[in-house]
């Protein structure tokens, strides 16, 4: 299988003879650097005795039911624990269910947006499939689009909205159309929400609410896929779900078994408690609120009201993010990491990618900083 280096592994490369003093900021990895919440580790502390159990792939009923309570008051779906698989964070899944999937079928087809979550692309290079990349530009408002015979010629289509990482989102309306699609012409379809929890204002709308909107209550074609990891500044908890489809979901449960990515009994119980509470996750938001209006404000452009990331176009992205290292000490992701040359254009070349994951005033000298090197 020829997977390409991770973003980060060609960054690596990129700024390896670029030495610098002092304390680096690193802007690179959508990695919350805000204290996990006391109640969620101090559970994982007192279940840590029930290290001596294996856990089920399937995940404890404690995990399914909170989870199924967070989908209910999040976005107002009421699931039935079959269309619920807990999983071990969400990249897994992303790597996993497309080769679940597509195995068997003759002709195999993902569609991703591009720039994207780089997993989409090993889940198609394992699965042996052809990709389709739909293009995040500003021309088309850093939205995916299909064409009818693309749309004809799909499997599986995978979304990312919130959206990494051009912030950009999918209105109820739009997220409505692509399930009419799916059931049209018959695909599977796979929102990765991983930042709906992240928003300033209103909240961000699930594939799953869309699907009951357009009368699909039994969520035919549709999987949602989301993840504790933002809302609770809890990635090392490795907790996330992927629900929907239960005739799908039903079949990749026993596909599970076998792959053996159970979560520890000690974390299936934190993540139960950080999944049913709510109020710890607007302090969150209100910390990436106020860094994304410090970007507005200093940097003069438009920031997203969901995701912790500002695209920022710079022109030359790979000259600009070995400058900024040099000069200020501040690691950024160049955009062109992110995306694949499609119909002779490359949609994340001239980009970097700022994570504003750090406290308000990291996040102010950092933009200050950048802002100068500009």
């Amino acid at each position: 299988m020829d997977f390409q280096p991770y973003p980060f592994e060609k960054l690596n490369t990129l700024i390896q003879s670029i030495s610098t003093t002092g304390q680096r900021i690193s802007l690179s990895v959508g990695e919350p650097q805000f204290k996990t919440p006391d109640f969620i580790t101090k559970a994982l502390g007192d279940n840590a005795p029930l290290l001596n159990k294996y856990p089920k792939t399937g995940g404890e009923e404690s995990l399914k039911v909170a989870l199924q309570g967070f989908i209910h008051k999040r976005f107002n779906v009421n699931l039935r624990l079959e269309e619920i698989v807990p999983s071990f964070g969400t990249r897994e899944v992303l790597f996993n269910f497309p080769q679940f999937y597509l195995f068997g079928k003759d002709s195999k087809v993902i569609a991703h947006p591009n720039p994207f979550y780089q997993i989409y692309e090993g889940a198609a290079i394992a699965s042996g499939a052809k990709t389709i990349y739909m293009n995040l530009l500003e021309e088309n408002a850093f939205k995916p689009q299909l064409t009818k015979e693309q749309m004809q010629e799909c499997d599986l289509v995978i979304l990312n909205f919130p959206n990494n990482p051009t912030g950009s989102s999918l209105t109820l309306e739009e997220l409505k159309l692509w399930v009419q699609w799916a059931l049209e012409y018959d695909f599977l379809i796979l929102n990765d929400e991983c930042y709906s929890e992240i928003y300033t204002g209103l909240k961000p709308s699930s594939i799953l609410e869309a699907s009951i909107a357009v009368g699909n209550t039994s969520f035919k074609n549709v999987l949602a896929l989301n993840s504790i990891s933002k809302r609770s500044s809890a990635p090392g908890l490795r907790s996330g779900f992927i629900a929907g489809d239960s005739a799908v979901l039903k079949d990749y449960a026993r596909y599970r078994t076998y792959v053996g990515c159970a979560s520890p009994l000690p974390l299936q119980e934190a993540a139960a408690l950080a999944w049913s509470d709510e109020a710890h996750t607007q302090y969150f938001q209100r910390q990436y609120a106020k860094n994304l209006k410090l970007a507005e404000e200093i940097l003069g452009v438009e920031v997203p009201k969901e995701t912790f990331y500002v695209w920022l176009y710079v022109g030359d992205d790979l000259a600009f993010s070995k400058k900024l290292l040099e000069k200020e000490n501040i690691l950024v992701l160049p955009g062109s990491f992110l995306s694949r040359v499609d119909r002779g254009i490359n949609p994340g070349s001239g980009y970097v990618r700022l994570a504003l994951v750090y406290e308000e005033e990291i996040i102010r000298e950092s933009l200050l900083r950048i802002k100068q090197c500009l």
